[in-house]
């Protein structure tokens, strides 16, 4: 089990510009802390380049990438409805690996751009197996790609429409002559205000009126539409306004009256998710202003976020528990290991067995996150994910385990505690907090050679036991509690 767990919150930093310091340097930990939480992570030329880069200038570059990036290519059955299927189970199937492998992909490739895309989809959460089409996941999917730092205001209304929620939640059965309050509690309670936060038990019977309609439903998988004559049409009192509300007054009424809960809300969660389980009220309060007078739009707080001094606070360093895709996407980038179909394909397979099975979040409240990822069935699942990345990599370019190595100190280093200090300091946040933690780990990787090959100084990373050595070393990190933490 994990014994290292993230420590409270004392960061001290503030919503002002982080600039490099003597204090708070910009060095490989600030700019890995910045790949790791804005991405999936780096590998070392992405690191080392970073560097020579104004810490703002940079997050500005990786929030463009994020704005600019294409969402994931059309597929070919981006329309298809029920009726285009020879054997629906089978090909549904199909496709939802097919385009899932595809979002894995793109995880690898443009990590800021899908890391935001699957903190939205923890947020406004669908099920597959719910809904099982995948023209309705794919309409989905781009939905969380154009709006991840869009207009928040303009994702909300277009999501209540998107026929994967409209399943999901039931609004599909939400009408005049019965309606379903399933989408409009979860309106406010996930999506926009939180839980018990200025609404009422009333406020949620009426808006759930005033959404009926979107009952357009001909066959299974087609678009869904509004139907006028299963629309309530009676007055409905929703945050004291009373009135013939419909689905556009409803977000009008929502984002006018209760604009701080929102803001509060929505900026907590991003606080903790990017920047530290435990909510730092201040700054999300000064992110929520920013959120405000921004009419909505992601990318303006964002900004403000992660070119803070908060974020690059030391005290928020390492303190967040990877998830499942954390943790093999970016071995995969730190590790410099080849993104293959193999790899992707055992992304997908493990992020299942780990509790992360992405297009299938475990509820409507999302995967926890944090602690929750780990437990003693998945910390095992955890240790043989490494292992096959590593390992993977040792049979089919072992070479590639001592570039790295060599990148971290030097073509003609021959140290082995020095070698392995630098690959453990790469691999973990804040290095290990004992001088005999770095002894075990130098001793792992001198594995079976003789030590006066080291005394002497005859032993170097062009031997050949050189690659199983930092492969072997790799695995002992991944099995330590640190390697956990992000």
């Amino acid at each position: 089990m994990l014994t290292v767990l993230p420590p409270p919150n004392c960061a001290t930093g503030t919503l002002a510009p982080y600039a490099d310091s003597a204090g708070a340097p910009w060095n490989r930990l600030r700019a890995q802390h910045l790949y790791r939480r804005l991405g999936f992570g780096a590998d070392e030329a992405t690191i080392t380049a970073a560097l020579q880069q104004n810490p703002g200038d940079l997050v500005d570059q990786m929030i463009d990438e994020i704005l600019n990036t294409p969402n994931l290519p059309q597929p070919t059955w981006y329309n298809w409805t029920i009726n285009d299927y020879a054997d629906f189970g089978m090909e549904s199937n199909q496709q939802l690996i097919e385009y899932a492998r595809d979002w894995v992909n793109s995880m690898i490739d443009n990590g800021p751009k899908e890391r935001v895309t699957l903190f939205w989809h923890n947020h406004f959460v669908t099920r597959f197996e719910d809904y099982f089409c995948p023209s309705w996941m794919y309409e989905y999917h781009q939905l969380l790609q154009t709006y991840a730092l869009g207009n928040f205001r303009d994702f909300v209304y277009e999501m209540g429409k998107n026929p994967a929620m409209l399943v999901f939640l039931n609004g599909i059965q939400n009408t005049r002559f019965e309606p379903n309050e399933n989408y409009a509690r979860e309106l406010y309670e996930l999506f926009t205000l939180g839980q018990d936060n200025g609404y009422t038990q009333e406020d949620i019977v009426n808006t759930a009126r005033a959404l009926t309609g979107w009952n357009g439903f001909s066959v299974a998988c087609a678009p869904i539409t509004f139907v006028d004559v299963l629309h309530d049409t009676g007055n409905k009192t929703i945050f004291g306004q009373t009135g013939n509300w419909g689905y556009d007054e409803v977000h009008e009424i929502l984002f006018t009256q209760r604009a701080q809960q929102i803001s509060e809300h929505i900026c907590g969660k991003i606080y903790s998710h990017f920047v530290h389980p435990e909510v730092d009220e201040t700054i999300v309060a000064g992110l929520a202003e920013t959120f405000r007078n921004n009419d909505w739009e992601l990318a303006p707080v964002f900004r403000q976020l992660f070119k803070s001094e908060h974020f690059f606070d030391e005290y928020v360093l390492g303190t967040r528990i990877k998830s499942p895709y954390d943790l093999m996407v970016g071995t995969i980038l730190e590790g410099g290991f080849a993104n293959s179909e193999d790899a992707r394909n055992y992304v997908l397979y493990a992020g299942y067995q780990l509790n992360q099975g992405i297009f299938n979040p475990i509820d409507v409240a999302g995967w926890p996150g944090n602690r929750d990822w780990i437990n003693t069935n998945t910390i095992t699942g955890r240790w043989q994910s490494s292992d096959f990345f590593i390992f993977t990599a040792y049979q089919s370019a072992p070479q590639s385990l001592v570039d790295l190595a060599r990148a971290l100190t030097s073509d003609d280093a021959n140290d082995p505690a020095l070698v392995t200090q630098a690959i453990v300091d790469y691999l973990i946040p804040n290095g290990l907090s004992t001088p005999e933690a770095y002894e075990a780990a130098t001793a792992v990787f001198k594995w079976e050679v003789p030590q006066n090959y080291y005394d002497d100084g005859e032993w170097n990373l062009y031997w050949d036991t050189a690659p199983a050595q930092v492969g072997l070393l790799m695995q002992h990190i991944s099995r330590l509690p640190e390697f956990q933490l992000s």
